[in-house]
């Protein structure tokens, strides 16, 4: 059975705040011997934070964990209750550089998925990805 293991970075509502994460991840990664997941990992996680900043208001967090069947969750909760738009397919637009984020994730996941966290004890919502780590 493979190792587990959960990170949570909380951060603040600041673009700055995507580069932190996406270096944060890549050192997470390769500490637990998963450097061959960097990059892909690192481009869905610049998608999800870089979403959870530009789209609310309030901070937001970063939340990577490695589950028992070997898969690599990814995700971002932030303070804005409303779902995520569906995405759309890549081939669909073209050269247009916003609102390709959501169709960048189901590109390169396994699967992804949203959910509200207030269950979390928060307002707002929780965006995830899988990848498979094995």
């Amino acid at each position: 059975m493979p190792e587990t293991w959960d990170y949570t970075l909380h951060i603040p509502n600041d673009l700055r705040a995507v580069t932190v994460c996406r270096r944060t991840l890549r050192m997470i990664l390769t500490m637990h011997g998963l450097i061959k997941l960097v990059d892909i990992a690192e481009l869905v996680t610049t998608e999800l934070v870089s979403n959870a900043v530009r789209h609310t208001d309030g901070s937001a967090a970063l939340r990577v964990r490695r589950t028992a069947y070997g898969m690599v969750w990814i995700g971002a909760w932030d303070a804005d209750p409303e779902p995520p738009e569906p995405p759309k397919p890549l081939e669909q637009l073209g050269d247009v550089e916003d609102g390709r984020g959501l169709g960048m994730i189901v590109a390169c996941a396994d699967c992804w998925g949203w959910q509200p966290s207030s269950r979390f004890g928060d307002k707002g919502k929780y965006v995830w990805c899988e990848l498979a780590a094995a």
